[in-house]
């Protein structure tokens, strides 16, 4: 299996779609779409996650009012990869919900980290994180447990806390001014927003900040400086290590990099 691209926290307004080549791609949707199924607009309520077979014609539209945020993945597949994802019944060419994205996000993001170092086991990687990845998809499609929302206290309002931080990452996010909001204590909060998603609310914070300030770093000639203060951090030299503690490398080492790799 070989990897064309891998693009994270992609956003758009109008209709992504059409021909997207000859390759297979595999699209994570964090925002809910529309796409057409049997001639009838289907439209999914969630994240969801699409595996589109080599050269399937497909269009997806973001819901009226929304911005549609995806991340996308380009690859090739061998004849064994093929029937690999075959032996797991996934469903293709159409999208399937995910309860929880945050396993696939983070194979994600470790794929596009490590595709930036390039090592010599960068292709044995990849070909591990994408059966992960379809691994999770077939998981989704034939999990018969109870939903979150059925689960786990307050799931709907915590939910909408962790889009709200993923959509406003520059925000001073209080857990206290959480808590009062939600009228539940810190130590319950906690326990809650982990057992809901896997991470803690400040772990949501720091990543979604991160990303944003990597989407400014690619797209923006704003400073190192700037970016940080626009991200919410106080300090630049806070906002630096913490950088190159999750992304491996400082915002200007990575802003050179991932700019040559769009040339």
């Amino acid at each position: 299996m070989k990897i064309n691209s891998i693009k994270l926290n992609c956003r758009q307004e109008t209709a992504l779609g059409g021909e997207m080549g000859a390759d297979p791609v595999f699209l994570l949707f964090r925002s809910p779409v529309e796409y057409i199924e049997n001639g009838s607009v289907k439209r999914t309520t969630g994240s969801s996650a699409v595996l589109l077979t080599s050269g399937y014609k497909q269009s997806f539209k973001p819901v009226k009012g929304e911005t549609m945020r995806y991340d996308i993945v380009s690859f090739r597949t061998s004849a064994a990869d093929r029937q690999y994802i075959s032996s797991l019944n996934i469903i293709q060419d159409a999208p399937v919900s995910i309860e929880d994205d945050i396993v696939i996000s983070g194979i994600l993001r470790s794929m596009q980290s490590q595709s930036m170092h390039k090592g010599k086991h960068l292709s044995e990687f990849t070909e591990f994180a994408m059966r992960m990845i379809f691994i999770a998809i077939a998981d989704s499609t034939t999990t018969a447990e109870k939903s979150p929302e059925e689960t786990i206290p307050h799931y709907s309002r915590l939910k909408k806390l962790r889009d709200s931080i993923y959509e406003a990452p520059m925000e001073q996010w209080s857990i206290d001014d959480i808590c009062k909001r939600l009228h539940i204590s810190r130590t319950y909060f906690h326990r809650l927003y982990f057992s809901a998603f896997g991470v803690t609310c400040r772990q949501d914070v720091i990543e979604s900040r991160l990303i944003f300030a990597a989407d400014m770093l690619v797209n923006t000639e704003n400073s190192v400086a700037n970016i940080a203060e626009f991200c919410g951090y106080d300090s630049e030299s806070y906002f630096m290590r913490q950088f190159k503690l999750h992304k491996g490398c400082t915002p200007t080492e990575y802003r050179r990099r991932m700019r040559a790799e769009k040339e």
